[in-house]
């Protein structure tokens, strides 16, 4: 009878004493026969296979029973609902006063349907899926297994076959990238895989003519800042904002490494742009003393070196057939994040001057202070406080701070809340165990930002 059922009845019974299933049966039989006529007579209505099994869960608690009651049928909806309206007038079951409540009436074809429906969509989303490729997504499948012939590997990273003897290198985000590249003919690209730039890459970038070409997103800014700290960069090719370097077309490739900056002329140009919105009186004199380079507008950008001649052209050149000749370095000291002439170089800064980020560091920290103090970009102090407030300085800062000097040592709350806030620089008496680094910051404990002016 189940499978064959139109509805379900669903009644609640309650019981003023213990009664058991076969009460409640004999009470449904005893107390409706006759109550609907022959034609809708449950017994009858079971003989002609229209009703089916009456199901009873009863459980008693406290001297009372409660229950419920399901009844398959057959019947049409007028039917069917007039049957739960006279389960309804049962009173008794046994001896005890009793009352039936409907509960709801299901209707099993609808609850059937909607498992249909569901199976369907399933079904849809799998079994289709393999067969709906389209002619570009199969042409690029082809072009994949072509291109994946050429591609290597260096200390387990995508690679280029020229990577391991090329005096010059392109570093890139990920293995699309490396493949893309192959296509167009350039055959020295190692993709760093991630924001974590691996030690293997860092360290091939000491000893390499390198240019960085990442994508136009942030986490390709985060990248190539990551791979300045930890390794070098000597040039920087742009791929256009928001697009991926896997995405680009030959032209857009070959035009972004012709248009290549050396990374100190972009850090540079960085510096003067920050340095726009201070008084020049404030910001403090580059530690070189050098004018700085302003390219004309409608001019190509053209790195030079330090002789004042014009970089080679290596892989990043006008022509693909060439990849693997060396780009002249422009400088062995890159600039650091923040856009300034890194500190570590030495040069016309004076120890002791409060506008730079080491007076700052031996003023706090070098004195034993116990303080902290939050320094804008152009080295001015935005706020100061004691360490233990390091926290909620930070927090609560209206104006975002450049760097942040603690005279203790950095936990993993306060270099988050750095990260958070987009601070570049943090310089602490000693640092602590990190669950997590950020990339985006730099961490400089004093004895490092010190040390060569002590030498």
């Amino acid at each position: 009878m189940q499978d064959t059922a139109k509805y379900l009845v669903h009644a609640d019974i309650t019981a003023d004493g213990i009664v058991e299933r076969s009460d409640v049966v004999g009470a449904v039989f005893g107390q409706t026969e006759g109550l609907l006529g022959d034609e809708l007579d449950l017994r009858e209505l079971q003989d002609a296979s229209k009703v089916g099994r009456i199901d009873v869960e009863i459980d008693s608690q406290n001297g009372q029973s409660f229950g419920r009651i399901t009844i398959a049928t057959s019947l049409d909806r007028v039917e069917t609902a007039i049957l739960g309206a006279a389960l309804e007038t049962i009173d008794r079951v046994g001896p005890c006063r009793s009352t039936i409540e409907v509960r709801k009436i299901e209707d099993v074809r609808a609850a059937k349907r909607r498992e249909v429906v569901e199976r369907a969509k399933a079904l849809l989303t799998e079994g289709f899926a393999e067969s709906m490729q389209s002619s570009r997504d199969l042409v690029e499948e082809v072009r994949e297994e072509v291109r994946i012939e050429d591609i290597t590997e260096y200390e387990g990273l995508p690679a280029g076959p020229h990577v391991e003897d090329s005096d010059a290198i392109v570093v890139v985000e990920g293995r699309a990238d490396v493949l893309t590249l192959l296509q167009y003919g350039i055959k020295n690209a190692i993709a760093v895989e991630g924001t974590d730039v691996p030690d293997a890459v860092a360290e091939l970038t000491r000893s390499r003519t390198v240019t960085a070409f990442f994508d136009g997103d942030r986490g390709g800014e985060l990248i190539r800042k990551e791979l300045a700290q930890v390794g070098a960069i000597d040039y920087v090719a742009f791929a256009p904002e928001g697009e991926s370097v896997e995405d680009l077309d030959r032209r857009e490739v070959m035009e972004a490494l012709r248009e290549k900056v050396s990374y100190e002329q972009l850090e540079e140009g960085t510096a003067d742009e920050s340095a726009e919105e201070t008084d020049p009186a404030d910001a403090g004199e580059r530690a070189d003393g050098a004018a700085e380079t302003v390219p004309q507008e409608g001019a190509e950008p053209m790195p030079t070196r330090e002789d004042g001649d014009p970089p080679t052209e290596g892989a990043t050149g006008d022509t693909a057939d060439t990849p693997d000749v060396e780009i002249e370095p422009v400088t062995d000291e890159p600039a650091d994040s923040n856009g300034r002439a890194s500190e570590e170089a030495g040069g016309g800064e004076t120890d002791d001057a409060p506008e730079t980020l080491r007076g700052h560091t031996r003023a706090i920290i070098g004195d034993g202070t116990g303080r902290v103090r939050l320094l804008d970009s152009a080295f001015g102090t935005l706020a100061e406080g004691d360490t233990g407030e390091a926290f909620e300085l930070v927090s609560d800062a209206e104006t975002v701070p450049t760097a942040v000097v603690v005279d203790a040592e950095l936990d993993q709350r306060l270099l988050d809340i750095a990260a958070q806030r987009g601070i570049d620089h943090v310089v602490a008496e000693s640092t602590g165990e990190f669950v997590k680094q950020p990339t985006s910051v730099r961490i400089r404990t004093a004895d490092q930002l010190l040390a060569p002016n002590e030498a």
